[in-house]
């Protein structure tokens, strides 16, 4: 039986044991941190074996294959070891493609492509194609593979999850956008955090499609220096949007208008009419924790963007706004370079609330054009403060620009706590 080790036992390093273990491997799962009680549980029912709070690296070593949980940095001891050694290191959506013949649309970017892949996964769904959704959102892929098999598979890929590609094989690729995000992971180089990206088109044919944002000179740089064989298809906003009308909340802004656009040329190149997708564009509902409205308290919206990790993500929401905002800002940065929100913040911020262990950063910048500047040091403050600063007709916009690990598990959990506290007030 040939041994292969899964590195990390979260979401992806469970779903990559099962399906290894499915196919015959003689898996061992390790991790350097603590397994939650769920991750033992379904590693004892499939019958593998794992280790907690450390690695043997005896035993690692004498696998003939690694798979990599996407949260691992390449610059651990670990890794280092394993290269050494040459054994072949992969990623979950790497080993999981090997085990299927659907279709596979593989949609990456800085920003938008949760959205974009929800969007493409409804239209294709809506029209009758046997599709699932999988990867970034929802179940891994390769636990996806166990459990319901599809035609088509929709992947919404993390550039963490595009490291250590060799035969990923998208049919139909798109790179929605490239700014500057986990450059901490990539010792601050955008080159390498760009070139991780275009990893997706690797293994692309003049078979295969390649969708890209038109505008975005990081991309067309990228298609040159990558050689990028498929079949082009950039999109933006003027090429396209004569054809359909988008009367949809949960599409609103400039930046969703080319996440649609992108979606319905993937449903174009299913030969889906544009009648169908004009229909379906309207059904849609948006991704939560994305500009998701939670509620209207005394004439003052409340906007959970609690997705926003990055600068780029919260210029997009603070351009949709079209009320005076009460911004809720901050968490971990990850070198964040806040000044191509100044001119928006001064347009449209009419107060600002610091909610992170460290906001000095966030004060310095923006203290110059916003006079009211709140510390928060919980969810439930920030929200008091919010209710207290906002008048009838205003907006408060849950946009934070940065990570959420300094004070709460994760996005969804700072999201889920927002709309707790606001729906207390």
């Amino acid at each position: 039986m040939k041994k292969l080790v899964v590195l990390g036992g979260g979401e992806s390093g469970i779903g990559a044991a099962a399906l290894a273990k499915h196919n015959n491997w003689d898996v061992f799962v390790s991790d350097a941190g603590m397994l939650t009680a769920a991750a033992k549980k379904s590693f004892e029912t499939i019958g593998v074996r794992f280790e907690e709070g450390g690695h043997n690296m005896q035993e690692i070593l004498k696998a003939e294959l690694v798979i990599k949980s996407p949260g691992i940095p390449n610059t651990v001891a670990v890794i280092k070891d394993i290269e050494a050694a040459e054994i072949p290191m992969v990623s979950e959506i790497e080993f999981a493609s090997s085990y299927t013949d659907a279709t596979l649309i593989g949609i990456t970017g800085s920003n938008g492509k949760t959205t974009t892949a929800m969007l493409t996964h409804h239209l294709l769904s809506d029209s009758g194609i046997d599709a699932g959704l999988a990867g970034n959102i929802g179940n891994s892929f390769a636990q996806a593979l166990l459990q319901d098999k599809h035609d088509v598979y929709v992947l919404e890929i993390s550039s963490f999850q595009l490291e250590h590609i060799k035969k990923f094989h998208p049919h139909i690729a798109v790179i929605t956008n490239l700014s500057p995000d986990h450059l901490d992971r990539y010792e601050n180089s955008f080159k390498d955090y760009c070139a991780t990206k275009f990893n997706i088109t690797k293994n692309q044919t003049e078979e295969d499609h390649f969708l890209y944002e038109a505008d975005d000179e990081n991309i067309a740089a990228g298609v040159t220096q990558f050689n990028v064989k498929a079949q082009q298809y950039p999109y933006n906003n003027a090429n396209k949007n004569a054809m359909f009308t988008i009367n949809n909340p949960s599409l609103l802004g400039r930046h969703n208008a080319k996440n649609a656009m992108a979606a319905a040329t993937i449903a174009q190149l299913f030969q889906l009419s544009d009648q169908d997708i004009q229909a379906s564009l309207q059904t849609f509902q948006g991704a939560a924790h994305r500009l998701e409205h939670v509620v209207n308290i005394l004439n003052v919206a409340y906007i959970n963007d609690s997705k926003a990790t990055n600068v780029n993500a919260t210029f997009y929401a603070l351009e949709s706004m079209s009320k005076p905002t009460i911004w809720i800002v901050g968490g971990v940065d990850k070198g964040n370079d806040y000044s191509s929100l100044l001119p928006l913040v001064h347009e449209k911020v009419k107060a600002i609330i610091c909610l992170g262990v460290d906001n000095q950063k966030i004060i310095d910048i923006f203290s110059p054009v916003v006079k009211v500047m709140v510390e928060a040091k919980n969810m439930n403050d920030a929200v008091k403060a919010s209710y207290d600063l906002s008048s009838q007709g205003d907006a408060v916009l849950l946009s934070p620009a940065c990570a959420s690990f300094d004070l709460f598990e994760n996005y969804e959990d700072r999201g889920n706590q927002f709309k707790g506290a606001v729906r207390k007030l």
